[in-house]
């Protein structure tokens, strides 16, 4: 009986090293997000708690030294919240890419991966028909060795 090659086994391992390069750049694009995202999420809770803190001591008195420090300093981080907020756009943009990328690498593996199954299933197929035809062959010629 022949061996089972599929033809293309060598471009179905390079398709599967791309999809795991291409996992392991999506993974990447995630985590670089979630550590930006989690940084704007802080400065936004420093800022809302700093907003809390300025009205709390509004409501008590404070001179016109600490409210325009204050201000200034919201005003600082504000430009720095508008900062980060175009940097977790450009790797929500990056992740969402890098995504896709992966999408497109499945989507090829699984062809290949489909295309070796048919492939394989016809090499089976093959197989069974050269089978049959040598038993064919083998009972054929002991009905005419046993009839002389």
């Amino acid at each position: 009986m022949a061996q089972y090659m599929y033809r293309f086994d060598k471009v179905l391992t390079i398709r599967e090293q791309e999809k795991t390069e291409a996992e392991m750049a999506y993974k990447e694009s995630v985590k670089s997000f979630e550590e930006i995202a989690t940084k704007l999420y802080e400065l936004l809770k420093r800022k809302e708690d700093l907003i809390a803190f300025q009205q709390e001591k509004l409501l008590y008195g404070s001179s016109i030294d600490e409210i325009s420090h204050y201000a200034k300093f919201i005003d600082s981080m504000e430009k720095t919240i508008d900062d980060v907020q175009k940097k977790v756009a450009q790797a929500r943009t990056k992740m969402t890419w890098h995504e896709q990328k992966l999408l497109e690498k499945n989507l090829e593996v699984r062809k290949f991966e489909k295309m070796k199954e048919k492939d394989f299933e016809l090499f089976k197929e093959e197989q069974h028909r050269v089978e049959g035809t040598v038993l064919d062959e083998l009972s054929t010629n002991a009905y005419f060795r046993n009839r002389n």
